[in-house]
């Protein structure tokens, strides 16, 4: 198992609800020159917040792990062929007028591998395809933060989350994009995010999300919001934060970056599946930050496929 939870026994299933999309990853080496052709790699890949997270907490041994996403015709039996093969149990709504989503990922091949994005949201998730059996049997729900950046998906996560509430099964969330919060609206953000057992923001949205400058006072005060923030560093590892104060500050595992792509998702599939098999979020965090490390070092949002090489 790659983040190395050990799945002996079921604890109940992680249901995650969110983006499924095509990546087209591009890797160039040197500056993008305007005008002209740049050399680049280009891959074709199966990609998504949402489909990440749920394929890393396989891959971190999560052993039910399933994911209610939309797709388009054009690309649904590969998407969840490519899901089933990562361990997760995919339920796809197929739209009959909207394409998949595709996410344009630009890559530095240079020694930060910083990425780009450019999104075309594609099919998105809408009410009527939540129904209340989603959540027989879950332990926990994780939702993308791209749900609340189209009114269609946020209105089904505001359904998930007033569901599970119900039922007394934690929430966690993910931001997802500071470009996209900015848009939206940090308050409207805020004010969904009182309903949440738990928020991962990277470094940038938490310091989005509080005005405040230092990612550690940031995290502080979201978790005066929020019972538990875990703010993603990178390099600079992980935060949890409690009760308005940081408890536990987890070093990053060391990595050579090839494509930064989908690390926060595999810190936060990794750091679910540890929380579902009954870790502590400080533990949960460390399996987290390794998740992440292996991450950068592949191509692409998604971790190996079990019994692939690579």
């Amino acid at each position: 198992m790659g983040a190395g939870v050990t799945s002996g026994q079921r604890h109940g299933a992680l249901l995650v609800v969110g983006d499924v999309v095509t990546d087209v990853v591009a890797r160039h080496v040197g500056p993008l020159t305007a005008g002209t052709d740049t050399a680049a790699v280009i891959r074709t890949l199966p990609g998504g917040a949402g489909a990440n997270v749920a394929c890393w907490a396989a891959h971190a041994g999560c052993a039910d792990v399933r994911l209610l996403g939309r797709v388009g015709a054009d690309a649904a039996e590969w998407h969840e062929r490519e899901l089933a093969a990562a361990g997760v149990r995919p339920r796809l709504v197929v739209d009959a007028e909207a394409a998949t989503g595709t996410v344009i990922c630009l890559v530095d091949a240079g020694a930060a591998a910083e990425r780009t994005f450019l999104t075309d949201s594609g099919a998105s998730l809408r009410p009527a395809d939540w129904s209340e059996e989603l959540l027989d049997g879950v332990a926990r729900l994780h939702l993308s933060g791209y749900l609340l950046f189209r009114e269609s998906s946020r209105a089904l996560a505001e359904r998930a989350l007033a569901a599970a509430r119900a039922r007394g099964v934690p929430v966690s969330l993910d931001p997802a994009s500071a470009g996209f919060l900015v848009e939206l609206g940090v308050d409207r953000f805020l004010a969904f995010a009182e309903g949440l057992d738990v928020l991962l923001p990277s470094r940038d949205e938490a310091c989005l999300l509080t005005g405040l400058p230092d990612p550690a006072d940031a995290a502080a005060k979201l978790s005066r919001l929020v019972p538990l923030v875990v703010a993603k560093a990178g390099a600079d590892g992980a935060l949890v934060a409690r009760s308005g104060t940081v408890a536990a500050r987890v070093p990053a595992a060391s990595a050579i970056p090839r494509d930064t792509t989908g690390a926060g998702d595999a810190f936060t599939g990794a750091f679910l599946a540890a929380l579902v098999a009954g870790a502590a979020p400080e533990d949960a965090a460390a399996l987290g930050c390794r998740a992440g490390a292996e991450a950068v070092g592949r191509v692409g949002g998604r971790p190996p496929c079990p019994g692939s090489d690579g």
